[in-house]
């Protein structure tokens, strides 16, 4: 499992480029700045920006979409085009008409004027045309109308038939907006509640209600993302580099938002019912792949489904509970069940990242989808991932609707790493008798008390009593050096009975069985097995014999002979009795126990020899002590 958790399908690839190659892969954003979204990676690894596709809200006013002058730039840039040379044999433009082009494509395209798209179509080399398709893709989105379907279906198709060719770029980039899309509705907060924020400053978002700002803030994604790289492998700039692209692109995705809401409000467009609106959304994007056809290949198809489930990821934070069900996540859930129609194949990996991440949304959709298209999706394995990372929802998710059964696997790691609320609802759902030992064994030989407390309760004592040899040997077996756990479980009186869990002890470290681990057999040969009771007796005489040697022939000007008998007791005795506290539990180890029955013995207590004495034991010499304890515990 350990390996399993080390499995990690996001990639922090950074692809070198010199100039000339940066020149002709970057594509124009809606600013006009250069941007690209790359070349899908192996497998289903996206890299998402080479360069940040900002969002430049220069662009167009802050009031909306009013292009004034669009007809007049068409005519300046047309002139400009005309002179590089004829169009049809050349069909390439420099970088800055390609800019202009691109700010006045999109501009059109947003305020519907699809005459003058189509004149900016014609004017458009092979790279450009590409950025119109993204662009173009971008749009379907905001659909809202059958009259806009029908417009920008056929932008779509005229675009593709002057040229472009870039179909994987665009099916990337518009997989990764829709899941935008989505995220930032949910059933308190619709698209236009998103408009609002998109429209004022970075400085101004501060003003805005504390919903939104929980709702569209950066942050808790950007630490997503940060706890996401950390666990790639690779070099640390690398993935550095590759976190600060995917904030741009996100961030990119959400001005998109804006920008396209702001153009519909700028419009009066009434919003029709939300199922139609997606229905249309969904038509659109599917003319597109029967346009690219077998332009897009099954490897294209599953980056897509990458690309749409990374933001879901991200944004898992802002869903409202049940987020998966409602109108909102409509369109993702068609576009994911599109994409595994074309060939994503990699659903299960996208579930169990969804899983390990706690984004219980996703991992509901997902199982939606796979549920519909008969494929399998590990959940069990899925539920150790969500268990490793605490991910709680994420597991009632999996066990409710994914019929997750096995337990026993995230139960012991859980108790292994001393995660008590996991552990806990492990139990509440219902573990066997052989499941809690094995968790106790597993706490205990990480020395993980707290845990190893808590499951003390839950095992039933005769189960305690049978296995009791099993689980000290294989904690201790398995401890790594540290052995505190199973002096918790002794001292804790685990099996109920003094007798018993000294009789247990004693007979493991006198076993010469070879699966008994040798520290553990020391361990308990020096404090828990009859010879070292023996052992504590006869340092107890020796302790009392020191003493009185002391008081007859110190040589000290000042005689202990000389000193009050209560003050006489604490000088020989105090050490052990603090030590006996500092050991706690209900038990001492034998080799203790022998000190403190010579101790009390020794002071007219009588012989307390039996297991079950040793809080008598320590009253007793609690008594004769008790002046010099005026801040330590009592056992009285």
């Amino acid at each position: 499992m350990e390996n399993d958790m080390e499995r990690e399908r996001f990639s922090c690839k950074i692809e070198p480029c010199d100039i000339e190659e940066r020149a002709s892969e970057m594509e124009i954003d809606r600013s006009g700045n250069e941007c690209k979204f790359p070349e899908p990676g192996e497998g289903s690894d996206v890299v998402f920006a080479r360069e940040g596709p900002l969002y430049n809200e220069g662009s167009v006013m802050s009031n909306g979409c009013p292009f004034g002058a669009k007809k007049q730039k068409l005519k300046v840039v047309s002139s400009q085009v005309g002179k590089k040379g004829n169009m049809e044999n050349e069909r390439k433009i420099s970088r800055q008409d390609r800019m202009e082009l691109g700010k006045l494509f999109d501009s059109a395209l947003g305020s519907h004027e699809w005459d003058l798209v189509e004149s900016l179509i014609v004017l458009a080399d092979p790279q450009t045309l590409n950025d119109f398709l993204c662009f173009s893709l971008d749009s379907i989105w905001f659909l809202c109308t059958h009259e806009e379907f029908l417009g920008i279906s056929d932008v779509i198709k005229k675009i593709i038939a002057n040229g472009a060719y870039d179909f994987t770029r665009a099916a990337l980039r518009t997989s990764f907006l829709a899941s935008c899309v989505s995220a930032c509705q949910s059933r308190t907060m619709n698209l236009s509640d998103t408009v609002t924020l998109m429209a004022q400053s970075p400085i101004s978002t501060a003003c805005a209600s504390s919903e939104l700002r929980a709702r569209l803030s950066l942050g808790p994604r950007h630490r997503m993302l940060r706890e996401r790289l950390q666990e790639c492998n690779g070099d640390d700039v690398l993935k550095a580099e590759a976190g600060a692209k995917v904030q741009k692109f996100t961030e990119w995705a959400l001005k998109c938002i804006g920008f396209h809401s702001r153009c519909d409000e700028n419009r009066d467009k009434v919003h029709h019912d939300s199922a139609a609106e997606i229905q249309l959304q969904l038509s659109a994007f599917k003319i597109f792949l029967d346009l690219a056809g077998s332009n897009l290949t099954g490897k294209d198809f599953t980056e897509a489904f990458d690309a749409a489930c990374f933001p879901l990821t991200l944004f898992s934070s802002s869903f409202d509970p049940g987020w998966s069900c409602g109108t909102s996540a409509s369109a993702i859930q068609g576009l994911l069940g599109i994409l595994v129609e074309g060939g994503a194949d990699n659903v299960n990996q996208c579930f169990l990242e969804a899983s390990r991440f706690g984004s219980t949304e996703l991992v509901r959709i997902l199982l939606q989808i796979a549920q519909r298209n008969s494929l399998d999706v590990d959940v069990d394995l899925a539920l150790g991932f969500a268990a490793h990372y605490s991910k709680i929802g994420t597991m009632e998710c999996l066990v409710e609707e994914g019929n997750a059964m096995a337990f026993l696997g995230p139960l012991m790691r859980a108790a292994e790493r001393g995660c008590l609320p996991v552990v806990q609802w492990f139990v509440g759902r219902g573990c066997q008798d052989m499941e809690l030992c094995l968790a106790l064994t597993a706490a205990t030989s990480s020395s993980q008390v707290e845990v190893a407390a808590y499951l003390l309760t839950q095992v039933p004592q005769h189960v305690l009593s049978a296995l009791s040899i099993e689980i000290l040997k294989a904690a201790g077996e398995r401890s790594g050096g540290s052995l505190e756990g199973v002096a918790f479980l002794l001292q804790s009186n685990f099996l109920g009975d003094p007798a018993l869990t000294y009789s247990v002890a004693d007979g493991i470290a006198r076993s010469d069985d070879d699966s008994v681990a040798p520290m553990l057999r020391l361990f308990l040969e020096q404090h828990w097995s009859e010879a070292a009771l023996t052992k504590g007796l006869l340092q107890g005489q020796e302790d009392f014999v020191n003493m009185v040697r002391v008081v007859n022939r110190g040589e000290s000007p000042l005689s202990l002979r000389d000193l009050p008998v209560p003050l006489r007791v604490a000088i020989a005795y105090l050490p052990l009795y603090r030590e006996c506290i500092k050991a706690g539990g209900c038990l001492l180890s034998q080799k203790l126990r022998g000190q403190l029955v010579e101790a009390v013995r020794r002071l007219g207590g009588g012989v307390l020899g039996e297991p079950t004495q040793t809080q008598e034991l320590l009253a007793i010499l609690e008594h004769h002590i008790r002046p010099f304890l005026p801040d330590m515990h009592s056992t009285s």
